[in-house]
């Protein structure tokens, strides 16, 4: 069985994996889908690069990086996405408190992380220009 690499995905299908199953040694076939979708009052989200270059520009060695808390939504579950106190959707970039994030070793992405929504403290929102 062979699996779609992360960098064969768009954006919008980073929590989706596409694995092609081959059968008599006729061409692979596309077989279900497999998602990661949170449960409960959670949200996937994918963390921001750490940073290796500070912001006036010194590049920092490689043992060194500035950590980020700040992600792009993935996925939001059902409960969150009907709940109007929380005004969170997919794509939107977060700034959240790790200590509950709870990491998911999905295709070797090691930057999804569930995340309960009590711990996103702020969205980035742009103004669209009048």
């Amino acid at each position: 069985m062979t699996l779609a690499t992360p960098h064969d995905r768009t954006p919008g299908e980073m929590s989706k994996v596409r694995p092609m199953a081959t059968h008599s040694g006729k061409t692979p076939r596309p077989a279900a889908i497999e998602t990661v979708e949170p449960i409960g009052k959670r949200v996937l989200l994918r963390k921001d690069e750490d940073r290796k270059q500070t912001k006036t520009g010194i590049h920092l060695p490689d043992k060194i990086e500035i950590p980020t808390l700040t992600g792009r939504i993935v996925a939001v579950s059902a409960q969150v996405s009907r709940d109007d106190d929380y005004p969170i959707k997919r794509y939107d970039r977060v700034l959240f408190n790790p200590k509950h994030a709870i990491p998911v070793d999905f295709e070797g992405d090691n930057r999804l992380f569930v995340v309960p929504v009590e711990d996103i403290v702020a969205v980035f929102r742009r103004e669209a220009d009048e």
